[in-house]
């Protein structure tokens, strides 16, 4: 199957997946396949301040060889074009399925109006400079990178990409509706996020830097350690711990390292369960990836944590921003989001609905959910912890040097400022 055939079936599956599109407002995406340029036209609904800003970060590097949608672009580059159009094939199975494994592709397909992973990390790289001289061999010269940055980037967004797949999965049980076209999705989802993450390590491999690969193992590590946290449902979905009576606060550390920690003193404290779930589930991936590109740019350890604070703290940034918006979506909730354990934090009572979903292995309603955060003050403590997190960001950034690469990022910032 050739590249333009499997665009042909992603544009399906995003108008499959009962995405609403307009006619009349149409956005082309540029995206660069192996050094081949195509265009791929998406319709939208709309297209706001954060995807504007979002193209323009992209513009940052004049070059055709980085992608304006660079997630997009890294579900099958560097990887082999036709396993990737294969995956994308045996997707057209599941459509009228409703398996998760739809919206997560629709997500990833219509993600170039959101801050791609890898973007934010080739920003910091701009950003950062380098520490030391290197030769021409080694440097991307258009793009004001490293090559090595640039696949750590590239590394960063493979992972990110594989731990959304390996989300899709759900639990199968003997009254489930269309066991076997569901059982077939969660075969795609764990198949297709195996096989980006056995690319994105071995491109890490072949940077043979060994502190590098231990950073970057450590991230996997927290990834695998947030789908440890209990308590869960029956479908698997996190849920938050009981509050305790009288919280004390605990700030999670800014680094969380290579050793093991001890998590559970940081549960039942809503401010920092959220961060700890935050941090493990993605904002240590990006923090240690933009550490990493200062590592490679000859920085020392007190530059390098800079840039760890500085990713940690855009992902946080963007979690809650998500948080804030899925409230308003008529979708499921993650009750581990930032509104509902603010809620808790008000309203512990409502902790014996969760507790009647694990004991009972019911069904949230998620109806009532949403109805109850509208009508509280946890979407304005949510807009309060957002605003902070943006804060802290910006303050982290004025440790970087002045340049466009600079400025793209703090207009990311500006731009999903709630």
């Amino acid at each position: 199957m050739d590249t333009r055939r499997y665009f042909e079936i992603l544009e399906e599956i995003v108008e499959a997946s009962t995405l609403k599109l307009r006619e009349d407002n149409v956005r082309c995406v540029n995206l660069h396949v192996l050094k081949v340029k195509y265009t791929v036209v998406v319709r939208c609904n709309h297209v706001n301040d954060t995807g504007y800003t979002v193209n323009n970060s992209s513009n940052v590097f004049c070059t055709t060889n980085i992608p304006s949608n660079f997630c997009l672009a890294q579900v099958f580059y560097p990887c082999k074009c036709d396993e990737v159009a294969n995956i994308a094939s045996h997707l057209r199975k599941l459509l009228g399925t409703n398996h998760p494994l739809l919206g997560i592709a629709r997500d990833l397909i219509m993600n170039s109006e959101k801050p791609s992973w890898g973007l934010m990390v080739l920003l910091v790289s701009k950003a950062g400079g380098r520490n030391k001289n290197f030769s021409d061999i080694d440097k991307d010269v258009t793009a004001g990178v490293l090559h090595s940055q640039r696949i750590l980037g590239e590394v960063t967004e493979m992972i990110r990409t594989s731990n959304l797949l390996h989300q899709g999965l759900i639990s199968i049980e003997d009254d489930t509706k269309n066991v076997q076209n569901m059982t077939f999705g969660n075969k795609i989802a764990l198949l297709s996020g195996d096989y980006l993450l056995s690319n994105s390590f071995r491109q890490l491999a072949c940077l043979k830097h060994h502190g590098l690969n231990e950073l970057m193992s450590s991230a996997l590590r927290d990834l695998a350690e947030n789908d440890f946290i209990k308590p869960r449902d029956k479908h698997n979905k996190a849920l938050p711990t009981k509050p305790k009576p009288r919280p004390k606060e605990i700030n999670v550390p800014d680094e969380l390292g290579m050793a093991f920690s001890d998590f559970s003193n940081f549960l039942g404290n809503a401010r920092t369960e959220w961060m700890l779930r935050s941090t493990l589930g993605g904002a240590s991936l990006l923090g240690k990836s933009c550490k990493g590109v200062l590592m490679l740019a000859g920085y020392g350890e007190d530059f390098q944590r800079s840039g760890y604070i500085l990713g940690r703290h855009l992902a946080l940034t963007l979690k809650a921003t998500r948080d804030y918006h899925s409230v308003f979506k008529n979708e499921y909730i993650s009750l581990v989001s930032a509104p509902v354990l603010l809620y808790l934090e008000r309203h512990p009572n409502f902790y014996s609905e969760i507790e009647r979903i694990i004991d009972k292995d019911d069904d949230i309603d998620y109806d009532d959910v949403r109805n109850k955060l509208q009508q509280s003050s946890a979407l304005s403590d949510t807009v309060t912890l957002q605003n902070q997190l943006c804060e802290k960001t910006l303050n982290i950034l004025s440790d970087f040097r002045d340049c466009d690469a600079k400025n793209a990022l703090k207009n990311i910032i500006l731009s999903i400022k709630l």
